[in-house]
């Protein structure tokens, strides 16, 4: 019997095999040349706005009213209809359209419209956002540069359905999980926002704490980076050196260091199998800030360390700041992540090759700096923020691997 391991037990019938092309009753994709106007009253979606979890407009250009009749005779996109992107870095995204009005579409993208009486758009969706159909959409991607799949093999791709009441079954029930995760990603922004706002407030001393005793605090000053923590530069390690052995000591390298977080992977990490003894000073530990010194997201890249990542060895081009008397290593940390300093960063990273920033512009670095007690109180109240949202991160990736596995054991 050709049927799922997950089921709803109300449906016992053979799923059977089709082709996209079979399954669908509209599949073609946008304009195959530019539009010469950049302004108009209607929308021109373009790869960069179709992603996996809806349509994202952040950034959306618009078209005059003759250039998008001449696009739109040849690809009417209707609501609910499917949008994938078969071209660049992205090929493979994927979700429903939900304006309900007409704009016009590039060739990056593909419309797909089920047949109506036989399958349903939000199934046909789900296939081709599961791993399924993500190997299948990148097992047969062309292209160095830029990747891409053509119509005729987006029209070739074959997956099993079961029948439109089972479909719709399935659909309600992930689309429930979707929303959910949808839910989740709403509040994650919100509290990301609502910690952007009270940061600027803190830090701009619109808002200021007191004292435990109730009394005002002093005045603040400014202070450079370099004045109030101790500032540590990797080693220069040769890369032969830098082995994938697990049994050295880990390595804190550039390519280890995201946004507010260590990461770490067989692909990533290095390790380090001589003598350290010349070495002490660049051992990272508890509380201290890395920060990677180059790279595209320069200035972005830092995070915390805590005792999972102590002990590892700094390379080159990463910085350490540690902790110095009458300073909290917590506040000058939220500087670091803050946008001001990503605006510094930018300011003065090198514009040419791969970005990068000098240790001594690190340590230039100028921030309002108040009482040890009350940095403590701004660092407290901006931690007790982020442990909200990384719970709320956590959350939001624990429900897309539920999500994840249901469409493994749903799908066949």
């Amino acid at each position: 019997m050709v049927a799922p391991k997950l089921r709803f037990k109300e449906f016992d019938g053979d799923w059977s095999r089709y082709k996209i092309a079979e399954v669908t009753e509209y599949l073609v994709d946008g304009t195959h040349f530019s539009p010469k106007t950049t302004e108009g009253e209607f929308k021109y979606i373009t790869s960069k706005n179709i992603r996996n979890d809806g349509l994202d407009l952040t950034n959306i250009s618009y078209i005059s009213k003759d250039e998008h009749e001449k696009i739109y005779k040849r690809c009417k996109v209707q609501l609910g209809d499917i949008l994938l992107t078969k071209d660049g870095a992205n090929t493979g995204n994927c979700c429903l359209n939900t304006l309900d009005e007409e704009f016009s579409l590039l060739s990056s993208v593909a419309v797909l419209r089920g047949k109506k009486d036989s399958f349903n758009n939000n199934f046909i969706l789900q296939i081709l956002q599961s791993d399924l159909g993500q190997d299948t959409i990148i097992s047969s991607m062309s292209g160095q540069a830029i990747t891409r799949i053509t119509l005729a093999k987006l029209k070739d791709y074959s997956f099993f359905f079961p029948e439109l009441t089972e479909q719709t079954q399935i659909t309600s029930f992930l689309s429930a999980v979707d929303e959910k995760i949808s839910q989740l990603t709403q509040k994650h922004e919100l509290l990301s926002q609502y910690k952007q706002g009270m940061m600027q407030k803190l830090f701009s001393q619109q808002i200021r704490f007191k004292a435990d005793d109730g009394s005002e605090f002093g005045e603040w000053g400014k202070a450079k980076v370099g004045n109030i923590t101790e500032t540590i530069f990797g080693y220069p390690f040769d890369s032969k050196e830098m082995v994938e052995d697990t049994n050295g000591i880990p390595l804190m390298r550039g390519i280890n260091i995201g946004e507010c977080h260590i990461r770490h992977s067989f692909e990533l990490d290095r390790f380090f199998l001589k003598d350290t003894s010349k070495l002490e000073k660049y051992f990272v530990r508890v509380n201290d800030i890395v920060l990677s010194m180059d790279g595209s997201k320069v200035g972005r890249n830092s995070a915390f360390v805590t005792e999972k990542d102590a002990g590892s060895l700094l390379v080159q081009r990463v910085c350490i700041l540690r902790e110095k008397a009458n300073t909290n290593i917590q506040y000058v940390y939220q500087w670091i992540i803050s946008k001001e300093f990503h605006r510094y960063v930018d300011q003065v990273k090198t514009s040419s090759g791969i970005p990068h920033i000098s240790g001594k512009q690190i340590q230039d670095y100028e921030i309002s700096y108040p009482c040890l007690e009350e940095q403590t109180k701004i660092a407290n109240f901006l931690s007790a923020i982020d442990q909200k949202i990384e719970v709320v991160a956590q959350q939001i990736e624990q429900a897309k691997t539920w999500k994840k596995g249901l469409l493994q054991q749903m799908f066949i």
